[in-house]
């Protein structure tokens, strides 16, 4: 595992609410995410599992396809204490920027405070001028599926955007990033290894979305199943059968700082979403 500790450091400008440092890593600038303290109180163990989310959510959108923001699993010393962390790459430079999806919305209509309200976000894609309405409308609900199998509850609208090209002026789809809210990071493996089949099932499916629909978070599972939003259900018939189940479960095998009990959660609670996108898809096909 890579050690960070001795990396050249630079000023941190990224937000959010992780304890983070900008290191650089054989001549390239990553933003390294530790653990939240506030999080670990009254936990037993030195760190939390963040970590192992960011990389293994952001992998598994690379393996559908995505481009994805490079990751790597590494370790780093502080107070003398070694943490787990995840250095993420920066995909920006001098001529791209990283514009946020929460920045298009309040320059598209300065009226109107935009949340995770789901029509409110379409109506930003349809009404800016900025971007390609119908390839971010695709994207979006690409990237709701893969969310809906890792389980990430916090994809609200600064967790993803778009790369300007300040030459050009154009905007494409940014690089997923920011998927650290997947897999149940808090779950500790001794409480992993308590979980029945049943309540591990109940955690796969009640797994909510931070979109909301009509004021109330959307239940990833439910929403699909229930087909009633075409461009959902198009984005199921584009993007299912490029989920490889065994290539995911091959890359969550060959990580080795994670313990087997951990790597089986893992492997079965995105098992059991990816039954229901499969019965769904089948379905869908039929239609």
């Amino acid at each position: 595992m890579i050690d960070f500790t001795n990396a050249i450091e630079e000023f941190n400008n990224y937000k959010g609410s992780e304890k983070k440092k900008t290191l650089i890593y054989n001549n390239k600038k990553y933003l390294v995410k530790f653990p939240d303290p506030i999080r670990e109180k009254n936990k037993t163990i030195s760190y939390i599992n963040n970590a192992y989310s960011e990389y293994i959510g952001s992998n598994i959108f690379k393996i559908v396809g995505f481009k994805t923001q490079n990751t790597i699993l590494g370790k780093y010393e502080y107070n003398r204490r070694e943490k787990i962390v995840c250095a993420c790459e920066d995909f920006t430079d001098s001529e791209n920027v990283l514009y946020e999806f929460e920045n298009l919305a309040l320059s598209t209509n300065p009226d109107k405070k935009i949340e995770t309200e789901l029509s409110d976000i379409m109506e930003v894609i349809e009404e800016s001028r900025m971007i390609d309405t119908e390839e971010t409308r695709q994207k979006f609900w690409d990237m709701f599926i893969v969310d809906s199998l890792i389980g990430n509850t916090d994809r609200h609208n600064g967790n993803w955007g778009f790369l300007l090209n300040k030459n050009t002026g154009k905007a494409k789809f940014s690089p997923i990033y920011d998927c650290g809210s997947c897999l149940n990071p808090m779950l500790e493996d001794n409480e992993i290894g308590k979980i029945s089949e049943k309540e591990l099932k109940n955690l796969a499916i009640n797994c909510y979305s931070c979109l909301k629909e009509n004021g109330k978070k959307i239940n990833y599972m439910t929403y699909i199943t229930k087909k009633e939003n075409e461009e959902c259900n198009n984005a199921i018939k584009r993007l299912f059968a490029k989920i490889n189940i065994e290539e995911i479960n091959q890359f969550i095998d060959n990580i080795e700082c994670i313990t087997n009990i951990r790597k089986e959660f893992y492997k079965e609670i995105i098992a059991q979403r990816y039954d229901i996108l499969q019965k769904t898809y089948k379905e869908l096909k039929k239609d």
